[in-house]
């Protein structure tokens, strides 16, 4: 369920990509289509994968003409394949050309998010282990693209720096000058946030990982160590933290890092590195004026 709060930062999202686009001032359009051409028109994938945006998609048309009909065919999530009819919009045909660019731009990038969300879990099918994002995702769409990788079936990681504590390689080597030790430093920031806060700390060996851990950390972040050493840190820390695999994670081996035991594996290219999905829109009855 979408809160209100998200409700307004969408429509901001969307009206900032209308207004990058200049969809007022479609000069093509209103140089040769006459202002009162009616069209209908559908918006067809052109390949495989699994379908998000399309709310987004069909608001864009609408906030560029109120008057647009506009039906969504199959709904967010569903399995698509090539020929797939996923929408369609009856109307002025102006409204409809203005807004078109980026409806499909929206319906691309986040149905593109979450295809590779989606290929990622099924890499994994079958093992207690979940698929999460991060923050390396495109300015100001954060919102947005998170929602695509729970469309995909994957889990959302912190969505801002407010949300939860997460110490990382740099705080640890800005404050390694000052003295503390990795556990000084976690039991300093438990003393601040207090019981009710999870706190995760990145770690890049088995000995970190259980200093890590024997300090109190919730989550222990397991940076690029190797499948055999996170094995063995897994074994070790024995539930007494949770334990998450980051960095260099493919979908040639998820499933490999999975079979360790780990919780979570966190997947920058989710958001960061995942291609558009291809959908076109065709006008397929003019209706004359």
């Amino acid at each position: 369920m979408i809160e209100k709060y998200q409700e307004s930062e969408i429509a901001n999202i969307i009206n900032r990509a209308l207004t990058e686009d200049a969809a007022w001032q479609d000069v093509t359009s209103e140089s040769v289509i006459p202002e009162e051409l009616e069209s209908s028109a559908v918006i067809t994938a052109k390949e495989t994968g699994v379908l998000a945006g399309i709310d987004i998609c069909c608001q864009v048309f609408q906030e560029v003409d109120a008057g647009l009909d506009v039906k969504k065919i199959l709904p967010e999530g569903s399995s698509i394949k090539k020929g797939d009819v996923v929408a369609t919009i009856n109307g002025k045909t102006r409204g409809t050309l203005a807004a078109e660019r980026t409806a499909l731009n929206f319906l691309g990038r986040l149905s593109g998010i979450a295809s590779l969300t989606a290929s990622f879990v099924k890499e994994v099918e079958g093992l207690p282990c979940y698929i999460s994002d991060t923050r390396k995702t495109t300015p100001t769409l954060r919102l947005i693209e998170k929602q695509a990788v729970k469309t995909g079936g994957g889990h959302n990681h912190r969505m801002n720096l407010g949300d939860g504590v997460l110490i990382k390689d740099n705080h640890l080597a800005a404050l390694k000058a000052t003295g503390l030790t990795l556990a000084s430093v976690v039991n300093k920031a438990r003393q601040e946030i207090g019981p009710g806060t999870k706190l995760e700390v990145e770690v890049t060996t088995f000995e970190e990982a259980i200093e890590a851990a024997r300090a109190g950390a919730d989550i222990l972040m397991l940076d690029n160590m190797g499948v055999e050493e996170m094995r063995r840190t897994v074994e070790a820390i024995a539930g007494r933290a949770k334990v998450e695999a980051s960095g260099c994670i493919t979908l040639s081996n998820a499933r490999l890092v999975a079979s360790t035991g780990v919780d979570y594996i966190s997947v920058g290219a989710l958001t960061h590195s995942a291609r558009s999905l291809d959908f076109s829109l065709e006008i397929t009855r003019p209706r004359p004026c």
